[in-house]
């Protein structure tokens, strides 16, 4: 049997998938047995993490706000994870009703709902991709139905690069795919960290997941913005960039760096 391109048999409820364990932290409902379990051994071994997950959506709201206000009409999400409304064509088109947005993920349940629920309109689409093979993204042609890279960008990378492994080279698929945007676009990025907390625990728990989890000092997640101009405040804890709301509790303790910068005309 086969739903949207792919064999439902392909979706793996054998083991957590970091895009259903984050819904189930965000109170979504698209999510296994496995996940709720692996959700509910992070909140153990890191109380305060449906706070963090909490403000790293709260970061992409306003990252999304940003970019598009600053003139950005075309977005390619990499690493969507499940649709939370709002999504972020449905933020991004509140500020521009013309804003176009390609979702990729390498989920199938991910690819199966967002094709539920994204409009048909020709101003969303949804592709069943992997970050791992940066170059076969750009050139898809669903995204490229959707993305024109003659025109500026907004790459997204949110809470992503940390499910790869330093042998996966992360850096160097960020640079790919930085250098097939123009000059104009820009990347909005979120990564956890155990800078300000232990997590080793929480490392442990994504052992036994279909992807490890990778935390990463201030100064490696700083190098995948090579080649982009940060924009202030530079790379903060998700809460405190560009807050619009006073901080939520514990907001020293959440393991998100995140950063918006730009890529200038050489």
């Amino acid at each position: 049997m086969t739903q949207d391109g792919f064999h439902t048999q392909e979706i793996d409820t054998s083991r957590p998938h970091p895009a259903r364990i984050y819904d189930y932290l965000l109170g979504g409902k698209d999510n296994y047995d496995v996940d709720r379990e692996a959700g509910d051994a992070l909140a153990v071994a890191a109380p305060e993490v449906r706070i963090g997950v909490r403000a790293n959506r709260a970061f992409l709201r306003r990252a999304v706000r940003y970019v598009v206000g600053s003139g950005v009409r075309q977005i390619l999400d990499i690493g969507t994870g499940l649709p939370t409304s709002p999504n972020v064509h449905e933020i991004a088109q509140e500020t521009a009703p013309d804003v176009r947005v390609a979702y990729v993920d390498n989920d199938p349940i991910v690819s199966a709902h967002g094709n539920a629920l994204l409009s048909r309109s020709g101003t969303t689409s949804i592709v069943l991709g992997d970050l791992r093979d940066p170059r076969a993204v750009v050139e898809h042609p669903d995204v490229r139905q959707v993305i024109d890279f003659d025109r500026p960008v907004a790459l997204l990378l949110v809470a992503v690069l940390h499910f790869l492994t330093d042998a996966e080279k992360p850096e160097q698929i960020v640079a790919t795919l930085r250098d097939a945007l123009p000059a104009g676009s820009f990347l909005v990025l979120s990564h956890a960290t155990g800078d300000f907390a232990d997590r080793s625990g929480a490392q442990a728990v994504y052992n036994n997941a279909t992807a490890t989890l990778n935390l990463r000092s201030r100064a490696e997640v700083e190098r995948f913005f090579d080649g982009f101009e940060l924009l202030e405040p530079g790379l903060a804890q998700v809460p405190f960039w560009r807050p619009d709301t006073p901080p939520p509790p514990r907001s020293g303790e959440i393991g998100f760096y995140g950063g918006v910068a730009r890529k200038a005309a050489r």
